[in-house]
């Protein structure tokens, strides 16, 4: 194991991306408290994204919301497949094309707008506890230049 003047312990083939190690750090540590958070409300992370997302506009096809939570499609098929069995969502074929799904959220899923905000708020808090607030604002146009300069690369291999 490697150490820098960030703090972060990694192993010593990724010290060639200290970078990238510090992103996934950062996203394992967070999606698991983000998990014990939804926990109570029996969700799985990703699952509250889909449904902030239907919240916003519901009735969405599977295909639209594939692209804005940014996830693969067997990771969003089989969140959805488990949102169903737990009736949160319905899902309908399309009229004009029965292999379009239309996804729909019930009223239980309705229901935890607000949870679902309050633990977003938790989570924020969490994260952000002990930052100033200008190492706040440049973490965060940091991560948007970042996820910009990703994206950038990433869309010729994904025909966007």
């Amino acid at each position: 194991m490697s150490s820098d003047a960030s703090g972060f312990d990694r192993p010593h083939t990724a010290d060639t991306g200290p970078v990238s190690y510090a992103i996934f750090a950062l996203a394992r540590v967070h999606r698991a408290h983000a998990a014990s958070l939804l926990r109570d409300l029996g969700l799985h992370p990703g699952q509250e994204l889909l449904i902030m997302r239907l919240l916003d506009r519901d009735g969405q096809t599977q295909s639209e919301l594939l692209d804005t939570v940014g996830l693969d499609h067997s990771t969003v098929s089989k969140s959805l497949r488990r949102m169903q069995d737990a009736g949160l969502v319905t899902r309908t074929p399309a009229e004009h094309d029965r292999r379009v799904m239309h996804v729909h959220l019930t009223d239980r899923a309705k229901a935890l707008r607000q949870p679902i905000a309050e633990i977003w708020a938790t989570l924020e808090a969490l994260t952000i506890a002990d930052l100033p607030p200008d190492e706040l604002e440049r973490f965060t146009n940091t991560a948007a230049a970042l996820l910009r300069i990703l994206e950038r690369r990433a869309a010729p291999e994904s025909g966007h």
